[in-house]
C-alpha cells in the first residue's frame, strides 16, 4: 500500500512528493526544496519514518521542480530519472534561476531516462510512466492503477492546466496529452498536481473550463 506525503516548497509553492510503502523504500518526485531548511525537512521526515530513499524522479525539468536535486544527490547519492526530451531544460536551470533572482546548483546528470510505458519500482510498489508533452516536451505523469492515483506535475491542476508559454510548451499538444493520457483513466483517480490542491479525473472532466 503506497502512502503519499506532500511538501510545499520554494517561492513557487511547488508540491514535492515522497511515496513509500510497507517495505520502507521510498521515492521522491520533483524535489523542490530550495533552502537548507527545506532540505532538512526532507531529511527529518525520512529519518522519523525510517525510510530508505531509493529513487529521485522528475515529472519535468522546470527549475521549481528540480531545484532540490543537487541536495538529494549530495545527501543520498541519487541521480534523477526523467524523460530525455527535458534534458535541455535541466541544462538551463542555473540560468533560469538567475533570471528569477535565485542562486541554484545545477541538477545532476540524469542516471536514467524514462519513456512511455516504463515502470518505476520501489519496495512492493510501482508507478507507470505516461508521456504527456505540452507543458514541456519531456513531461511525464506517474500512474498507479491499483490505488487509482496520478502524479501530474504541471499538466493538470484543480480547475486549470499547465502553462504553455515556456520553452517546449504547446497548448494543442497539452490538451491532446490530457485528453488521451489522463481523461481515459477511471473517474475516481486522484490527481496530485505540481501546485495547489489535489483533485480527481472525474471532477476535472466535469468542471475544468479548459477541458469542456
Amino acid at each position: 500500500m503506497i502512502e503519499i506525503q506532500e511538501f510545499v516548497f520554494n517561492p513557487f509553492q511547488e508540491n514535492t512528493y515522497i511515496l513509500f510503502d510497507e517495505t520502507k523504500e521510498c521515492i521522491i518526485i520533483d524535489p523542490g526544496c530550495s533552502t537548507n531548511q527545506e532540505g532538512e525537512t526532507i531529511k527529518s521526515f525520512l529519518k522519523d519514518r525510517e525510510l530508505d530513499l531509493v529513487k529521485m524522479v522528475f515529472t519535468h525539468g522546470h527549475l521549481d521542480h528540480v531545484c532540490g536535486a543537487a541536495f538529494i544527490h549530495d545527501e543520498f547519492g541519487l541521480s534523477p530519472q526523467c524523460h530525455s526530451l527535458d534534458q535541455d531544460l535541466l541544462e538551463q536551470v542555473v540560468a533560469q534561476g538567475r533570471s528569477y533572482g535565485f542562486v541554484l546548483q545545477a541538477p545532476p546528470t540524469p542516471g536514467k531516462f524514462l519513456g512511455e510505458g516504463d515502470s518505476i519500482g520501489f519496495g512492493n510498489s510501482s508507478l507507470k510512466v505516461l508521456h504527456t508533452p505540452g507543458h514541456s516536451r519531456g513531461h511525464i505523469v506517474l500512474h498507479n492503477e491499483a490505488q487509482k492515483f496520478l502524479i501530474t506535475g504541471d499538466v493538470l491542476f484543480q480547475g486549470s492546466i499547465g502553462r504553455t508559454d515556456l520553452h517546449g510548451g504547446d497548448y494543442d499538444t497539452l490538451i491532446h496529452s490530457i485528453q488521451n493520457q489522463i481523461l481515459p483513466l477511471a473517474d475516481e483517480t486522484k490527481v496530485y498536481s505540481g501546485h495547489g490542491l489535489s483533485t480527481t479525473v472525474g471532477i476535472e472532466k466535469l468542471s475544468n473550463p479548459y477541458l469542456s
